[in-house]
């Protein structure tokens, strides 16, 4: 059991790990990705042998770049709490070829894992009925402000599309 625990707990493991940031502008993403590795380096359990970023890239209207860290972790809680807390693209363990985690390390990775996905779950659900919520609303404004603007004048569905901002597609689905 003293030997479980030393190589799971207090062994070293080295793994390369892929961190990205998606957003915009250009420059914030930049900024943001060099930030987030400097947070990294601060910590004491975690030493980052080597970082290779990649050139910044243009996806639809956001802005992509990445970083390839090579790191030595201080252990398999710390790898987990690394992989919560950072939320690395990928991760690939490449030293030790076994690792042996003890049962109360296990069940406590699997309950974190739950209640993280348990809160995500949560956070999906609210912002589909706020999301829901606000398509009913949407359509009822926009069916009252047909109506009040054709009782007021008869209007072609071009014209109507015009005073409204609405395209000509939509807009007939509102007509129909």
């Amino acid at each position: 059991m003293a030997e479980a625990e030393k190589q799971g707990e207090h062994a070293h493991i080295r793994c390369r790990t892929i961190i990205e940031v998606l957003g915009k502008p250009k420059e914030h993403v930049e900024t943001a990705l060099k930030e987030y590795i400097g947070h990294i380096k601060q910590d004491s359990e975690l030493v980052i042998l080597n970082d290779d970023y990649s050139e910044i890239k243009e996806q639809g209207k956001l802005w992509s770049k990445f970083v390839e860290l090579d790191l030595v972790v201080k252990g398999t809680k710390k790898l987990i709490s690394f992989c919560f807390e950072y939320m690395p693209s990928s991760i690939e363990v490449v030293k030790p070829e076994h690792l042996v985690m003890t049962n109360p390390e296990l069940s406590n990775f699997l309950n974190d894992l739950q209640a993280r996905l348990h809160s995500v779950d949560m956070v999906v659900k609210q912002m589909k009925a706020e999301n829901d919520f606000l398509r009913l609303n949407m359509n009822a404004i926009i069916s009252n402000a047909i109506v009040i603007t054709l009782k007021i004048s008869n209007l072609s569905l071009e014209q109507l599309s015009k005073v409204t901002g609405i395209h000509q597609k939509e807009l007939q689905t509102f007509l129909d």
